[in-house]
């Protein structure tokens, strides 16, 4: 047990009460994973507008919270995440606007200003509460200020990266509002809030193994590998994990009849009612169906897939992609369903059409040019829907590479970031299907693995214990 241990987690996203992908995943399990464990946890976020009007909160105090020459009216209010006490922080000037980070697409312009405030808020909440966390969880670079706007005699601090591709990079005019030391934000002409996490962070993870290693590299550094290989002995990459009592075919109350690796009859049923849903013809049954659910964005690989989609189309197998994103790749998905029937994009987010997705897909595809850690290609796994991907990142190290000569494998992957090796990879996939011994084989392969949030956590267990053992204060 972890009792001694009384831990702040502080994240922009923290499900149900906000969030828009795998930032506000975690902040949703994550936590529940390690209170299990003992660790006494409490979780901080802002108090966005949509949180505001979903849910009932109780006004804890009022907050002394200065930016620069800014004094920033500051309450905190009190909500409950299954158990765990959660801090709100309302600062309506910055956080009670219809979006959380600004309009699809774009950013609010004061996005710096706006978690610089949340990171003072934080600071001055530790220090009314008489500062009584022993160790203080940073995600993103939403809150990678926080060590900077610490005193001298603090808590150790642990920076998670769930996505490099997102630094928190602003013009040098917001500077002097900040209140911190020009050479740790500063980074090719701007400010960047993540390069200060980096490097003022007791320790780093991110969210897979494969993933830290590859953010130390130009290819994937996205300008900030060298700070990342100077602090590679503080570095660590923890896979992310699937709450199974909501992923998991044998129990999801989504889809249209349940199943599991001892019976895959239902997985059949759940595909047959999918292509009804989509008004598809029956007689697609026999056909691999190919299912995505993804943001729209070109991390994603939308670009590899586009050109496949008239080939898969043309031979007969039906593609069914759920996510909204840019426009620009909305509107070519758009085109490419007016011209092929087999094509379905459905621009929404929608979790229960996600899970019967999920379900009733035989092949699921993610050719991420890049992937922190990806949660879907787990979630396909247990659900018997063997996932095509790239190999980088959380796939790499979620997803074994089928033989098709022994049978071993639970996925196909492709490295090269062009269509042509993506389509190899897909055809691999359609031969395995077509070899029903085989394909029964990998299906049952890939719903026995397990990638529990509790594995994961009991990792964290482990960097919070070395934060108090190496960490001087």
């Amino acid at each position: 047990m972890a009792t001694e241990l009384k831990v702040l987690y502080a994240s922009a996203e923290i499900f149900p009460f906000a969030g828009t992908g795998g930032l506000g995943d975690v902040g949703r399990y994550l936590p529940q994973a390690l209170k299990k464990l003992g660790v006494d946890i409490c979780l901080a976020m802002p108090l966005y507008r949509t949180v505001r009007e979903r849910f009932r909160l109780e006004e804890f105090r009022k907050l002394p919270v200065r930016l620069g020459r800014r004094c920033i009216r500051t309450r905190v209010f009190l909500g409950d995440h299954q158990g765990i006490r959660v801090f709100f922080i309302d600062q309506p000037q910055y956080f009670d606007r219809p979006h959380i980070y600004g309009p699809p697409g774009e950013g609010y312009p004061d996005n710096a200003l706006r978690f610089a405030a949340f990171c003072r808020a934080l600071v001055a909440l530790c220090e009314t509460l008489s500062w009584p966390f022993r160790i203080l969880h940073c995600h993103d670079w939403h809150t990678a200020l926080l060590p900077l706007y610490l005193p001298e005699r603090r808590p150790p601090v642990l920076l998670t990266i769930h996505n490099l591709g997102y630094q928190g990079d602003f013009p040098l005019d917001v500077l002097g509002e900040l209140g911190v030391r020009e050479e740790v934000v500063l980074h090719k002409g701007k400010v960047n809030f993540l390069k200060a996490g980096i490097l003022s962070s007791d320790l780093i993870t991110t969210v897979s193994p494969t993933y830290a290693r590859e953010i130390q590299t130009p290819e994937y550094g996205f300008g900030l590998d060298p700070y990342l290989r100077e602090r590679s002995d503080r570095l660590l990459g923890i896979l992310n994990g699937v709450d199974y009592s909501v992923w998991d075919p044998r129990k999801d109350p989504f889809i249209p009849s349940r199943y599991g690796p001892e019976d895959l009859y239902g997985k059949a049923l759940c595909k047959r009612e999918l292509l009804r849903h989509l008004g598809l013809p029956s007689d697609l049954m026999p056909k691999p169906l190919f299912g995505m659910i993804s943001r729209l964005v070109s991390q994603k690989g939308i670009d590899l897939l586009l050109p496949l989609i008239p080939l898969l189309s043309q031979g007969g197998y039906p593609v069914v992609i759920l996510g909204v994103g840019e426009e620009g790749y909305q509107e070519a998905l758009k085109e490419l369903s007016s011209k092929y029937e087999l094509f379905k994009p459905i621009f929404a987010f929608d979790e229960a059409l996600a899970h019967r997705i999920t379900a009733a897909s035989d092949l699921y595809l993610m050719p991420s040019l890049y992937e922190p850690c990806g949660l879907n290609q787990m979630y396909s796994l247990r659900y018997g829907t063997i996932p095509v991907v790239r190999d980088t990142g959380g796939l790499s190290d979620t997803v074994k590479q089928v033989d098709l000569r022994t049978g071993k494998g639970t996925g196909f992957k492709f490295r090269l970031k062009r269509p042509c090796y993506l389509l190899r990879a897909i055809r691999r996939g359609i031969k395995a299907y077509e070899n029903r011994g085989l394909w029964r084989k990998l299906q049952r392969q890939a719903m026995a693995e397990d990638f529990s949030w509790d594995r994961s956590a009991r990792q964290y267990l482990g960097v919070y214990r070395k934060l108090l053992q190496t960490t001087p204060r």
